[in-house]
């Protein structure tokens, strides 16, 4: 939870578009590396979407459980707001700059084994985790388990996107994306019980039966695809100038409070940022096997799509990192409770998200995506009432259910729409493009929100200091939300009005599919709309 030049084979401009049955041959399934692509409604197919979703769960559940235990590990090591925010971005910094490698190297090696590979590594980080002795380790945990999320959440998209017949493919990311979004919701529930019940650190040891699970179905009933275009290449240079952009940026500007702008320290990460940033891009262009593509980003409905994601997933991010402390140490309540305080979001999200998915592939996904994030930035702004010890139903229950009204309006559509817009040989890619920039909005806006919202110092903790800057924050994600719905509502395009068009040349024809509506034209100027 998400970043141009010659496109790649296969990439539309225009979004995607799909072939006339009437008229033309259906692709094979290995262009897309599946040799048997699955059905939704299979028992194959089921098992598939469950290790995905569960695999992918255990990145989404851990991002959000470590919110909750946030108040309490910094007690347990006498640590300020800047060792919290580390916690946190530690993660999201590997997480976010190894994701491009993560989709390439399932695109050319195997979904199954590198989405395998991510399942053991983040277990194996998250003992370390468990067992820390102190902040520092900790943190350096963190940073390893961001390296296994990497490899193995865009793999899981991907495997959905290459395995799944293309008519089931909206159906299959629709349901990934509600299951994983109530995996997600499910985090500060689980983290709040885990925490009373025993101690924060089994918050990290609860991946370990999981990951047991989703090895086994993932040996039994995954298949194995690739991309059958690449040659094995392997961009690590790629991969190393982005870890160094995100690394020094985010250490500049979590570091910059306690040490100064003009700190030396501060100042060498913000230039190394500053000069790998386009270090980055050149390389991708001249480079014949980029980990990233970068014509992909010729397509407008994948860019808008990302561009969205950055938005409002950026706004998710800083707003989640300080809701938990918010409620512990202003409202008073306890780890348990917090996580209670957000279950109706998991309530909203079970039984709407896929649903939201499936209406999406009907009617298209700007509506929900132009409502969602504003849906979205209501319930932040209603949070800013959750400043003082007061009564949940009328300063915190509103707020969270508009908040989880808006997340299942745009959870599934979003994630559908950035994948659609890719061709099948790139899924790990597109995948990882749209991990990526999920999670590097949410690693800028952890570093950049406390600051900008007043929540810096050593007084920073202080119950009265952090409701004010709570409160500003709220208003400053509330805001960014609903700028992201207004960027769906100017970027991204519906597919036509299918059924219209079929009935109009082809009136012995009907569209049966749950799915976009096939065009019979085929034109790619036709495939997107204003409506």
């Amino acid at each position: 939870m998400s970043v141009g030049w010659p496109s790649p084979p296969g990439v539309p401009d225009s979004g995607p578009k799909e072939t006339d049955p009437l008229t033309e041959p259906e692709p094979p399934a290995e262009s897309a590396g599946a040799p048997d692509q699955l059905a939704f409604a299979t028992g194959r197919g089921r098992w598939v979407i469950a290790a995905t979703v569960l695999g992918s769960g255990m990145a989404s559940i851990d991002a959000t459980v470590v919110g909750i235990a946030l108040p309490t590990i910094g007690r347990a090591f006498h640590s300020g707001v800047a060792t919290l925010q580390w916690v946190v971005s530690g993660y999201s910094l590997t997480l976010a700059a190894f994701l491009l490698l993560g989709g390439s190297l399932g695109d050319r090696m195997g979904r199954k084994r590198i989405f395998t590979v991510g399942i053991v590594w983040f277990t194996v980080a998250s003992m370390c985790c468990g067992f820390a002795p102190n902040a520092g380790t900790l943190i350096a945990a963190r940073i390893l388990q961001g390296v296994g999320g990497a490899l193995l959440a865009p793999a899981s998209l991907a495997i959905l996107q290459a395995s799944f017949r293309p008519d089931d493919r909206s159906r299959a990311i629709g349901a990934w994306s509600g299951l994983g979004g109530v995996a997600t919701a499910a985090g500060p529930l689980l983290g709040g019980y885990l925490i009373v019940a025993a101690s924060w650190r089994w918050v990290f040891f609860i991946n370990l039966p999981v990951a047991v699970v989703v090895l086994l179905v993932t040996r039994r009933h995954v298949p194995e695809t690739r991309d059958p275009s690449t040659a094995g290449h392997v961009d690590f240079l790629g991969a190393g100038l982005a870890v160094l952009f995100l690394a020094g940026l985010t250490y500049g500007l979590i570091e910059a409070p306690s040490h100064g702008w003009s700190s030396p320290v501060v100042l060498a990460g913000l230039i190394a940022a500053a000069v790998t940033a386009p270090a980055f891009l050149v390389v991708e262009h001249v480079r014949a096997h980029p980990m990233l593509p970068l014509g992909l980003f010729r397509t407008r409905q994948f860019s808008g799509a990302n561009a969205v994601t950055f938005v409002v997933y950026g706004a998710l991010g800083g707003a989640l990192f300080l809701l938990p402390v918010e409620l512990q140490l202003v409202v008073r309540y306890s780890p348990l409770e917090s996580g209670l305080a957000l279950l109706p979001v998991t309530g909203i999200m079970l039984p709407f998200s896929a649903r939201s998915g499936q209406l999406a592939a009907r009617i298209g996904p700007r509506l929900q995506m132009t409502a969602g994030p504003l849906v979205v930035a209501a319930g932040l702004l209603l949070l800013t009432r959750a400043t003082h010890s007061g009564s949940y139903l009328v300063e915190v229950l509103p707020a969270v259910i508009v908040f989880g009204a808006g997340l299942a309006l745009t959870v599934a559509p979003l994630t559908s729409t950035a994948m659609g817009a890719a061709p099948a040989e790139h899924a790990g890619v597109a995948s990882a493009v749209n991990n990526v920039v999920a999670r590097a909005a949410s690693l800028l806006a952890v570093a950049i929100l406390p600051l900008v919202a007043g929540i810096t110092g050593a007084a920073a903790l202080h119950p009265h200091h952090f409701a004010g800057g709570f409160r500003n924050a709220m208003i400053i994600t509330g805001l960014a939300c609903a700028a992201g719905g207004l960027l769906a509502a100017a970027t991204i395009r519906n597919p036509q009005n299918a059924p219209r068009i079929l009935n109009r040349r082809h009136p012995r024809y009907s569209c049966a599919l749950d799915g976009t509506p096939l065009m019979f034209d085929g034109a790619a100027d036709d495939a997107t709309t204003d409506s």
